[in-house]
């Protein structure tokens, strides 16, 4: 099994990170799209760059100069189009932890293989302090992070705007949602928001505020947990309007109160499932014992346990499947921050 790699990229952040890992980005790129014909990658994916590019240069954004450069030091197609692409299902608890400190704990769902066994860990840091980066080589956003002393957040895909009813309208709603997004919206992608955050924001309100404030290119779930029991909170978000929701919470891939001509990614008794599964472990014991169907599945590809509590801690590990509809297993040797950091500095 992979180490997870501590990279200290403080300075130059994204940039320098893919910068140190070509080789990792482009191996990662291979993994992801293997099952895009060879011969079609350079034509599908330099016309999806181009139209996530365009969009790019239209929102609110202030990383799309570090997403081309990206683009330009990796110098094979589909930089941008990864980078654009979304997370697929997560599962999010809240809650306090042994030392009475919050602690977040994360599995994140995403249909590419190689997610789980390139993960690595970025050492970033901006105006508001450091904070580490569960991330991989050649992305921008911030999906899954932790600032010492701050907070930690995560994202979720949050539910699906429906205009019809059924399976049969699904294709239809996700085309309009789509274009709706590249041609209406010229909000922040999500990611990118969190990572503004991260760099920013001095406190967990900050964060809750600005996560709260700004528009949003499409729906998001965000969770934050501070470092008093007091600080933990769930931002429900459309591309304009926030519903804050304070105190412990499970979330997957829907409102916490289901909301009329919305649809939960992956449906109710998946969603009900597997936070029910989540709220089973209590904070303590071993690391990832929660890590069990379903809140693992076929598409996990990470899981991670994270405190801002202190000097802050965080614990992740990488998951692969043989198969499609196979159970993943651990890809990475577990990575805990607490050892990792010191070798680092040192």
């Amino acid at each position: 099994m992979n180490h997870i790699p501590l990279l200290d990229v403080r300075r130059g952040g994204p940039v320098a990170h893919t910068r140190a890992r070509v080789a990792a980005a482009a191996a990662l790129s291979e993994l992801c799209l293997a099952p895009v014909p060879r011969w079609s990658r350079h034509v599908c994916l330099s016309s999806i760059d181009l139209i996530a590019g365009k969009w790019l240069r239209s929102s609110v954004s202030t990383y799309g100069e570090d997403l081309h450069d990206v683009a330009r030091i990796l110098g094979f197609p589909g930089a941008l189009t990864l980078n654009m692409s979304y997370l697929f299902a997560c599962t999010t608890s809240a809650a306090t932890g042994p030392s009475g400190a919050p602690l977040l704990r994360r599995s994140l769902d995403w249909p590419f293989d190689g997610l789980g066994r390139c993960v690595e860990i970025a050492w970033q840091s901006g105006p508001a302090g450091d904070f580490y980066n569960v991330t991989w080589p050649g992305a921008v956003g911030v999906l899954s992070a932790m600032a010492p002393g701050r907070f930690c957040a995560v994202i979720n895909q949050a539910p699906m705007r429906r205009r019809t009813r059924g399976l049969i309208g699904l294709p239809y709603d996700a085309m309009i949602n789509l274009g709706n997004a590249l041609m209406r919206e010229d909000g922040w992608p999500p990611d990118h928001l969190l990572r503004l955050a991260f760099e920013t924001c001095e406190s967990f309100e900050d964060a809750l505020a600005l996560l709260s404030r700004e528009p949003l290119a499409r729906p998001a779930l965000f969770t934050l947990t501070g470092t008093r029991p007091d600080e933990m909170a769930v931002v429900e978000r459309t591309e304009r309007e926030a519903l804050v929701l304070r105190g412990a919470a499970t979330v997957a891939n829907d409102w916490q109160t289901p909301r009329e001509g919305w649809n939960g990614r992956m449906g109710l008794a998946n969603n009900d499932a597997r936070k029910a599964t989540m709220r089973c472990f209590a904070p303590g014991g071993p690391a990832f014992r929660w890590a069990v169907p379903p809140v693992l599945n076929p598409t996990t590809r990470l899981v991670v346990e994270m405190s801002a509590a202190g000097a802050g801690d965080l614990c992740a590990r990488g998951y692969e499947a043989a198969s499609w509809n196979s159970l993943p297993t651990p890809a990475t040797k577990d990575f805990r921050l607490c050892d990792a950091a010191p070798a680092l500095a040192a």
